[in-house]
Formats: structure tokens, sequence, C-alpha cells
């Protein structure tokens, strides 16, 4: 079978680093096998900073736009750069830093021109547009990429990514290869890694709380874990894309901010564990990715709550950390196939679903 090295590139919500994931992709189309070979992490610097004043719609001038477009995109060639190792590569997938997202309306950052000229590779990019322009939200994008990589053929799985939001890809067992997708069903849920890294810088003074040692610490606020749970809850229940809108400046007002904050830490999540754990569906086994799963406090939390195992997807050779650039990697192929990466159940587009992705060819 055909066999292709394609490299993908994700920066989440929470714009802490640039990773990056090589995969093998054998076959085409939603046959497709997809191997993970390896990934790295790049820092984003000083773009971090002006990425999130840009995220939280601060005012900025057209020339500052673009020069963080092109600073972001030579990082992206770089990082591929290092990744790579002087090996050649098919083609590179690169979903763009999202600094709004309120559908219709959204806007992933990357210059991918300038990634196609410097590496010498076909680039696709820009993955949600062609859904958002028929119609649907535009998120999840992930599932059917969680569905070539970690789908089971003998249990039901839910895919549960702890990023600067949450959400969930429910799994059915994967079936035969001549015979029709089943029914995949996903979403966003609620806040959890933007929040809880808020929390960090604006009350522990740090950029994240390392393994959720601080809220380790701390004790459960009763008042405040009703508050958010209430408002998270509230995400959970709006089931459409989560975005701009959803983002935590704001939340800490001045009688959280008067609490310890090792207890705000704690209650946070807390809150957050127990709305995921309301919203997934029955499964046989839950597999978490994302930076979240580093959190102890969380995880155990998670495990209180939810009635099915808890494992890492680490378990099943793709690590968590770069779960997201891998999928990046697996949408480019489908995309390169020329196969829709979005579902009309998941993220409301009319079916059929279009094909995605803005190409540049070097």
């Amino acid at each position: 079978m055909r066999t292709r090295r394609i490299v993908g590139c994700m920066t989440g919500t929470s714009i802490d680093a640039l990773d990056c994931a090589l995969i093998a992709a054998e076959g085409e189309g939603l046959v497709l096998r997809a191997t993970f070979e390896r990934g790295s992490t790049a820092p984003l610097g000083d773009l971090a900073p002006r990425l999130r004043e840009l995220a939280r719609q601060q005012p900025m001038t057209a020339a500052e736009i673009t020069g963080l477009a092109r600073k972001y995109a030579l990082s992206v060639a770089d990082a591929v750069r290092e990744l790579l190792r002087g090996e050649p590569c098919d083609l590179v997938a690169i979903h763009g830093q999202t600094v709004y997202h309120a559908p219709p309306l959204s806007w992933q950052l990357c210059n991918g021109a300038l990634v196609a000229h410097a590496l010498r590779v076909p680039v696709v990019f820009d993955l949600r547009a062609a859904d958002l322009s028929a119609g649907g939200q535009g998120a999840p994008i992930t599932p059917l990429a969680d569905y070539v990589l970690l789908a089971s053929p003998h249990e039901r799985r839910v895919v549960l990514n702890l990023g600067g939001f949450s959400n969930f890809t429910a799994l059915p067992p994967r079936l035969e290869p001549d015979t029709d997708l089943p029914r995949i069903q996903a979403g966003d849920i609620c806040l959890c890694n933007q929040l809880l890294d808020t929390i960090a810088r604006e009350l522990l003074g740090v950029p994240f709380d390392r393994d959720g040692a601080a809220a380790a610490s701390g004790q459960v606020v009763d008042a405040l874990l009703e508050h958010w749970t209430a408002r998270l809850a509230a995400q959970a229940r709006a089931g459409r894309s989560l975005g701009t809108s959803d983002e935590p400046p704001g939340w800490l007002n001045a009688a959280t901010r008067a609490l310890n904050p090792t207890d705000v830490a704690r209650t946070t999540c807390e809150a957050v564990a127990r709305v995921i754990a309301h919203r997934i569906p029955p499964t046989d086994r839950v597999l978490v990715a994302g930076g979240g799963a580093a959190n102890r406090t969380l995880w155990t939390s998670l495990q209180r709550h939810i009635a099915a195992p808890l494992q890492r997807t680490d378990d099943f050779d793709l690590p968590g950390a770069y779960r997201e650039a891998a999928e990046m990697a697996v949408l480019g192929a489908l995309c390169q196939d020329r196969v829709p990466i979005t579902l009309p159940q998941v993220t409301g587009v009319p079916s059929p679903a279009p094909v995605s992705g803005v190409w540049v060819l070097p």
C-alpha cells in the first residue's frame, strides 16, 4: 500500500507551545492506517504573550498581525525541520493558531505559503474554513482522526482531550474496511486548561500548576464548587463549538480572588471533572490526552466521577502530548485523499460535508 510520511503541527487555545508529530500513513481514505513515529515540542517564546493578546481581542495594527503570522510560520518551519532531522516528508498539515472562534466566524492564524516555501513540501492548512462556510461549527474536527488512530474493533472508547477546552469523541467499535463508517459522536464540553492556567498565572504566579501540585494542597470550597459547576455545565449544555466568547477573562471576580489560591485551583479541578463526567456517554474505556492529563489532581477527580477505567493514549501508541498534532497529520492525509474530515452529526454541517483545506504547493 501507498505509505506517506506526514507532519502535523498544532498550537492549542492555551497558546503554550508548538507541537509537531510525524506519522506514517498507509493506504488512503477511511481505510487509512496511521502510525505515530515521533513528536517534538517547541516553545513559542515571546510569540505566546502576543498571540494571547490577539486572541483576547486586544487592538493591533495590520502590520503587527501580519508580523505575528510571519513569525508563527517561521517557527513552524523551524520546528518541522528539527523534527525531521534531515529526513524527507510528503506533506505538512498545519492547524494554525486560533485567535478567534465564534461560528460562523473563525480565524486560525497561519501563513501556509511561507512554510511551504521554507520546507519545499506541500502544505495544507485552514482546515475549519470549508465546514464553517457550508454552515457547520467548524469544530470539533479531530473525531475522524480519533477513529483512524484509536478506535478498537472490540470495545467502545471515549477519547477525552483535556486541552484549553475539554472535548470528547465517542468511538463505536471499528468496523470492517468495506462497511460504512459507524456513527461517531463528539463535542466540546467546557473550559479546562484555559481556566486552570489563568488561575495559575493570576493567583499562583506561575505559568501553570505543574502536576496539579498546588491544587493537591488545597481544599474544595463548596460555594465556589457550586458556582464553577453551574458555569461550566452551561457550556457543556450549549451543544456548540466553544470559543472566544467562552474564555476565562472575567471569571476571577473579587470574591474568588479573596480565597486561598490553592483552594481555588483544587475546587476548579473538581468542578471540571464533575462536568466532564456528566457529559461523556457510557463507554468501556476513556483514553485521556492533552496537557490536563498531567494534572494529577484533575486526574484523581476524574477517576472518582467516571465509572469506566481511565488510561492515557500513551498506552495505545499515541503520546497524549502529541495526539492533536498527529491528528492534524491524519486530517491532512484525508484532505489529500479528498475525504471530508468533518462529520455532520458533530459540527452540524449539512450532509455531505465538504472537502477541507487550503493548499500551497512548493
